[in-house]
């Protein structure tokens, strides 16, 4: 299969040259956030963003923005074809395209809740999620890709801490329980957590730090339910039709 990202870059490509605007030299400015920019001041001080683990970059396109998170945050300026010119094997290069994706999309009308909530929201946005999938689902195994503590703790309580486990890729979680959930090993039991769930709840970070498409093609053979959560990958979602959760972005 092709790479999602790469089907996202070239998808990007065909509708800005058919809105012409792949011609002018528009700006593209990619850079870091501190964690009060990007998620302001929430009761919870357990986000991997304030940990300084993960950053956001945020990306202006015509008046527009759009973030994504990343590991490799850099500065960048350039014109939207050189953006849709950068080489992906580089996390860096993936994180100013993902937030392009974002302010373009959001721009053109395609993409919303492009840039992180902030202060309470993170808690309330946790809250929905847990209730929606209750309500559209019932009790179900939910694996949980990507630690996010908020989201974690509403799943355990909702659904019981017996339905649901969850993998990370940070040291510091591994191995450790977190609201009654142990935290497995994201290189090691990706495919063990996906065999145990009925819905894989992911965080859009993966496209990120590279490891969505093995989860998609993992999903998908399992024949599983994939739902991806976050800003990250909200322009990708928009453009390749994949469903998204992110009740309280901007």
């Amino acid at each position: 299969m092709e790479p999602i990202l790469e089907q996202a870059q070239r998808e990007l490509s065909r509708i800005a040259a058919q809105n012409a605007l792949l011609q002018d030299h528009i700006r593209v400015v990619a850079g870091p956030l501190s964690p009060m920019q990007a998620i302001g001041n929430p009761s919870r001080q357990d986000f991997p963003l304030l940990a300084g683990k993960e950053v956001i970059v945020e990306a202006e396109f015509r008046g527009g923005y759009g973030q994504a998170f990343t590991s490799k945050p850099r500065l960048y300026e350039g014109s939207l074809k050189d953006v849709l010119e950068l080489p992906l094997s580089d996390a860096g290069n993936r994180a100013i395209l993902l937030s392009t994706l974002n302010a373009v999309t959001s721009h053109l009308g395609m993409a919303e809740r492009v840039r992180h909530c902030r202060d309470q929201e993170p808690e309330k946005c946790a809250s929905e999620i847990a209730r929606d999938l209750l309500n559209r689902f019932g009790k179900i195994n939910i694996g949980l890709i990507g630690y996010q503590p908020a989201i974690l703790e509403n799943l355990a309580t909702t659904f019981g801490a017996e339905h649901i486990n969850g993998t990370d890729l940070n040291p510091t979680n591994i191995g450790q329980k977190r609201y009654g959930v142990e935290i497995w090993d994201g290189d090691k039991d990706t495919a063990r957590l996906i065999e145990w769930s009925d819905l894989l709840l992911v965080t859009s970070s993966t496209l990120s730090n590279g490891t969505f498409d093995y989860i998609y093609e993992e999903i998908k053979s399992k024949e599983k339910q994939l739902i991806i959560f976050g800003i990250t990958g909200a322009g990708v979602c928009a453009l390749l039709n994949l469903e998204r959760l992110c009740f309280y972005g901007h």
